[in-house]
């Protein structure tokens, strides 16, 4: 098995952490909130061993990465220009780039942002959906009337990270269950009055709970969010309206290069099945969309096998 080894690269005007593994074409690996480089533990060695170059950073404001204090420094463009001065920075001119969660909208805006260097996209959790012509939390407000939503109870700075850092470990464990495709369903993410807090919207399946996480995985995001706190990930929430406005140039585009998705049957990301049905529509290239049955929020960590064998025959495929 290839060996991951752990280096710092200077990008966009800040300094990266990264896991790599592997010699070939490039294979940039974006993770999602509450997570870092080291979601990908099941895919960095299996995809550097089919013949590639695996790189996952910690995305800017994660583990050792580091975390611009202005908030307005988490805009898409920010997230994909770090892409762009990761590959540079790796000496490369081209990468395939993969994202689940919000790596996905990093993933596929960085291709539909710079072709030229993104030659395929993977996403991961999250469909591909072009610009739309409401701002994002008035499209929130109204969809959630008087419940909760959880976009909008992170959008005030310091409420969200005052919860999620009273007890780091329960968070995660919390975030880890709940949004996995373990709970009966009906049992989280229930509607509530938009006056409660995210964690009441969640699932605590206990100090014992051990499955597609383990403890020891538990123990690494726990150390790491301990160190660097959720202020970083929150602020990516916090700019779906000024990311929005920037995009404009975009509204309605389409991404042509080749592209896969996998999500599970059970992620409430794509309850609404449409955004999965309307793929081929905004992704013309789309080589093939991977449902799995069972599954939740946490692709690559529930099904690591299935992802894998996706994700290379795709890779191979170009």
């Amino acid at each position: 098995m290839t060996e991951i080894t752990h280096r710092f690269v200077e990008t966009n005007g800040i300094r990266m952490h990264i896991a790599e593994a592997g010699e070939g074409p490039l294979v940039l690996l974006c993770h999602g909130f509450p997570e870092s480089w080291y979601s990908w533990r099941h895919q960095i060695t299996a995809i550097a061993d089919a013949g590639f170059h695996v790189v996952a950073p910690d995305q800017r404001g994660y583990g050792q990465t580091e975390a611009p204090q202005d908030i307005a420094a988490y805009t898409q463009l920010h997230l994909a220009g770090d892409m762009v001065g990761l590959v540079q920075a790796l000496g490369e001119e081209t990468a395939v780039i993969a994202g689940h969660d919000w790596g996905a909208p990093v993933a596929w805006n960085s291709a539909l942002m710079r072709p030229d260097i993104f030659r395929a996209v993977i996403g991961l959790s999250v469909p591909y959906t072009p610009r739309g012509s409401i701002r994002p939390t008035d499209g929130m407000k109204m969809m959630a009337g008087e419940n909760f939503f959880y976009i909008l109870y992170f959008q005030e700075p310091g409420v969200a990270e005052a919860e999620l850092e009273a007890d780091v470990r329960r968070s995660q464990r919390m975030f880890l269950y709940s949004a996995s495709g373990e709970p009966a369903a009906g049992t989280v993410f229930r509607q509530m009055p938009k006056d409660r807090k995210f964690l009441d919207w969640s699932v605590d399946p206990g100090e014992d709970w051990e499955t597609f996480v383990t403890k020891a995985d538990l123990d690494f995001y726990t150390a790491e969010f301990e160190r660097a706190g959720f202020r970083g990930g929150l602020n990516w929430y916090r700019n779906v309206d000024r990311t929005w406005e920037l995009m404009a140039p975009f509204h309605g585009a389409k991404i042509m290069q080749p592209a896969l998705f996998i999500a599970g049957e059970r992620d409430g990301v794509i309850a609404n099945r449409q955004t999965v049905t309307d793929l081929p529509v905004h992704l013309p290239n789309l080589r093939k969309t991977v449902l799995l049955p069972g599954c939740g929020h946490w692709t690559q960590q529930e099904r690591p096998a299935e992802v894998n064998a996706a994700m290379i025959e795709f890779l191979r495929g170009l």
